[in-house]
């Protein structure tokens, strides 16, 4: 009989200043987080429970490397987003303790199978196809956070030179602390989560050639470059 040995694969993101890295646990995603992005997409923006959806750890791709063009898609878009990393264990968290359950911020991209999504929502479908495939999941290197400091300012991302998304974060429909806080009711938030916290207006298609460009203010530049991926 063949035995077979499986080593653990453990994700991780680089820690600004320092040689350290942050073991990737999941990744959770907020959708429709901005009034202007729901609009774009067809809805009312209105203050529901936020929608919540997630990606694999191995999805991560870091700031620089190339993201190969997914297949059995032909609408692969972009959605630039702030990164909340996640340092301390915790269960029904309140929101005027969320943020002390934060490690650091991060630049993310959301990179979405567009075309699948829509089918996926015309038909009552779940989202896994269209947001947690291969190479989906940006960032940048994490910043740790200053005690009871959120980031702020503008949230932006340009392809090949030109902006596309333009916003800032305070548009936000859920703040980081009622995210965390309404997250932590349905999942333990652990050591290592990852929580992209939604993107403003301006998503678009990407091919393969395009340099996409994004940042917050206070935190790195994300770039990566999409690549024909491999047939």
């Amino acid at each position: 009989m063949t035995r077979y040995v499986f080593e653990p694969a453990i994700a991780g993101v680089a820690i600004a200043g320092s040689v350290e890295r942050f073991p990737v646990h999941r990744i959770y995603c907020v959708g429709r987080n901005y009034e202007e992005h729901v609009r774009e997409m067809g809805g009312t923006p209105e203050r529901d429970a936020p929608i919540f959806f997630s990606k694999p750890p191995d999805a991560i791709v870091p700031n620089g490397a190339d993201v190969p063009y997914p297949p059995r898609t032909a609408n692969l878009h972009h959605e630039i987003e702030l990164v909340v990393a996640i340092g301390r264990a915790g269960r029904r968290i309140a929101a005027a303790d969320a943020l002390r359950h934060v490690f650091g911020y991060a630049v993310g991209n959301d990179f979405t199978r567009r075309d699948l999504q829509a089918s996926a929502r015309k038909a009552g479908q779940p989202w896994d196809t269209s947001k947690g495939f291969d190479y989906s999941a940006g960032i940048t290197d994490i910043h740790p956070a200053k005690p009871g400091k959120l980031p702020q300012g503008r949230i932006w991302l340009s392809v090949n030179g030109t902006i596309r998304q333009d916003s800032r974060l305070d548009r936000m429909i859920w703040s980081v602390p009622e995210i965390i806080a309404e997250l932590s009711t349905y999942f333990t938030l652990q050591p290592g989560d990852l929580v992209y916290t939604g993107t403003p207006a301006g998503v678009g298609p990407l091919k393969p050639g395009d340099r996409v460009e994004g940042g917050i203010d206070g935190l790195d530049v994300l770039r990566n470059t999409i690549v024909q991926s491999e047939p």
